[in-house]
């Protein structure tokens, strides 16, 4: 049942709540919650559930392959509930892949490209301080246990949980993690463009953030190993910059792990933006364009294609 619920700040200051800043706020939150609840999952992981005894050691994290679905089920759920946060007022962008290819294909206006994306990033820092403030006994716990090069004291692996890196079978090399965000983002970018699409077969707007959810987690399970699985340049660098000022230095940036990979932080950044812009012009080249000619030409769906469902009142 809906309830008028007053304003917690004066009218008079209300008004500017209403525009850009209202959205930008959104967006910090909605980007807030979506780190505290997706670097949150992997602390637990890498650090947390170790340390207190309730794995086979305390330094042991991922033993078989199923142990992946914990941060991708988690991120995934963060993804769900960032947009439900901020989709009401800001539309839960929630990463400037999505905000350009909007600009680019949605005619969103540019303007706001630019006060979005520092929203979503400075929103990412905030809930990477939130994740460190709590796992911080865990995170020092598992580096001091660690063995192997450290950088001021930090391991690799505690590093992971806010940051994204290469695996090592690229052995340093750029394109095949470059591709693989470019790839992971613009399939990211075309399941949104579906679930969002009126003219397509409708998803209840109030599962739409539960789908984009689950579209996260599925590019997690199927591309997730190769890089990191940032598909998100803020979801990245928001982390990598805390990570560097609490003492992560060159892993974090400028991402530099001797013998492993050098100045690796450019490619969560272009890769994603790169892919999101390819994954609109893809749905809507592919899909865009024919449900486009087909609502000015009439034609209904295909047999035994779903359609929005629609009611009509009783007389």
């Amino acid at each position: 049942m809906a309830v008028q619920v007053p304003p917690l700040v004066r009218p008079s200051r209300l008004r500017r709540r209403g525009g850009l800043l209202g959205e930008c706020l959104a967006e910090g939150l909605g980007m807030f919650v979506l780190i505290s609840f997706g670097c949150g999952v992997a602390a637990m992981a890498v650090a947390a559930l170790p340390g207190s005894g309730r794995t086979e050691g305390p330094t042991t994290m991922f033993v078989a392959a199923g142990d992946w679905l914990m941060p991708v089920a988690g991120w995934g759920l963060a993804v769900t509930f960032g947009v439900y946060v901020a989709g009401g007022v800001s539309g839960a962008h929630l990463n400037p892949a999505v905000t350009l290819a909007f600009a680019v294909r949605r005619k969103f206006p540019w303007a706001k490209v630019v006060p979005y994306v520092v929203a979503q990033i400075v929103g990412a820092f905030a809930g990477a301080v939130l994740v460190y403030a709590v796992y911080h006994d865990a995170i020092s716990s598992l580096d001091q246990a660690l063995k192997g090069p450290k950088t001021n004291g930090h391991t690799l692996a505690t590093f992971s949980i806010f940051g994204t890196f290469p695996a090592e079978y690229f052995h340093g090399g750029i394109w095949g993690p470059l591709v693989d965000q470019i790839v992971g983002t613009a399939f990211m970018l075309i399941f949104i463009m579906a679930v969002i699409d009126m003219r397509n077969p409708a998803v209840r707007i109030y599962l739409g953030p539960l789908v984009i959810g689950f579209a996260v987690a599925a590019i997690g399970l199927s591309y997730g190993a190769n890089a990191g699985y940032a598909i998100n340049p803020a979801r990245d660098l928001g982390p990598r910059l805390f990570a560097w000022a609490a003492g992560w230095q060159e892993l974090a940036l400028p991402g530099t792990s001797p013998g492993s990979f050098h100045d690796y932080f450019w490619i969560p950044l272009v890769g994603p933006l790169i892919g999101g812009v390819i994954g609109v012009l893809i749905y809507d080249l592919v899909i865009g364009d024919a449900l486009h000619i087909r609502a000015q030409t009439a034609k209904p769906p295909e047999v035994g294609c779903t359609r929005p469902v629609t009611s009509t009142k009783e007389e």
